[in-house]
């Protein structure tokens, strides 16, 4: 059953998820999300990993990437070169950095594209969220870097020119790990933002999951206009490589995707396993990028 952000809310300031909320008492905040298709995983590698793993992930998954160029993309002086993955199962903004990376680069996760930055900006403060690096221009548009209880940190951008790009095949998730006592206002935060609607909370996940069969854990999901997002409620007691992927990606066959992710330079780390009717497993691509790559169970042939 999927709950409304309105409800999520209420709930909230009536002690499910233990906090003093109404949904009276919380502001409304303008939507600002665009679309899955524009949201994209940021992917660093050293430069001399940058075409293996371009040659590596678009050889997985299919697609193709714009012209690599040389910028700087942070509000301070650096150098890299950056180009976007298109894929039937999601983007990937892929920086190679020339020179050290300005802090708090490479923390975040994702690029969120929003209709205006400003107001994106304004809604996400009055959801909780702290503005870490405040809005800076590029060479296309504006951007800022956000944290989200739990430190969380995502990019939000605005490109001056309206991009147009077609559905993807699959809405990539968005994973989060965050401790049990961040993770409730993590939630009521980012789903007053995005508008998105919580759609399961699972106090007893199993803990295969998360590297740690025989065991459970909290694993609560969220859809909105941004995408889809799994958020692992744990105590950080977590086996390699567990919370090092960003993003899952759902594909029509694992094993046919396994398959050409090895013949492209990828490795398993994690072999396939079968959890709640989703076949799952984590793949390292060149230059050291951790993915979770799943598909429903019984989808081989």
């Amino acid at each position: 059953m999927r709950i409304s952000p309105g409800l999520l809310v209420l709930a909230l300031g009536l002690g499910t998820f233990g906090m003093a909320a109404t949904a009276k008492e919380s502001p409304a905040t303008p939507m600002v999300a665009v679309g899955p298709q524009y949201d994209s995983t940021h992917v660093y590698v050293a430069p001399a990993d940058v075409d293996r793993f371009v040659d590596s992930f678009l050889g997985t998954f299919g697609g193709q990437s714009t012209r690599q160029g040389i910028a700087t993309v942070t509000p301070t002086p650096s150098s890299t070169s950056t180009q976007i993955l298109k894929t039937p199962v999601g983007m990937v903004s892929l920086f190679g950095f020339r020179t050290p990376i300005p802090h708090p680069f490479g923390s975040e996760r994702t690029g969120y594209l929003v209709t205006d930055l400003d107001v994106a900006i304004k809604a996400a403060r009055a959801a909780g969220a702290d503005v870490i690096v405040d809005a800076f221009p590029d060479a296309i548009g504006r951007d800022a870097v956000i944290q989200w209880p739990g430190g969380v940190n995502m990019q939000l951008y605005w490109h001056t020119t309206a991009p147009s790009y077609p559905p993807i095949q699959s809405v990539p998730e968005n994973r989060v790990y965050v401790s049990p006592d961040r993770a409730d206002a993590f939630v009521r935060s980012f789903l007053m933002f995005s508008h998105g609607t919580l759609v399961s909370d699972a106090r007893q996940a199993p803990g295969v999951e998360i590297g740690r069969p025989g065991e459970s854990f909290r694993r609560i999901r969220l859809d909105s206009t941004f995408g889809k997002m799994t958020v692992f409620v744990t105590d950080g007691h977590l086996p390699y490589p567990y919370g090092h992927e960003l993003t899952g990606y759902e594909v029509a066959n694992l094993g046919d995707t396994l398959a050409k992710a090895k013949a492209h330079g990828a490795k398993t780390l994690v072999e396939p396993f079968t959890s709640e009717g989703r076949e799952s497993a984590m793949v390292e691509f060149p230059g050291g990028y951790v993915a979770e790559i799943h598909a429903s169970a019984g989808a081989r042939p």
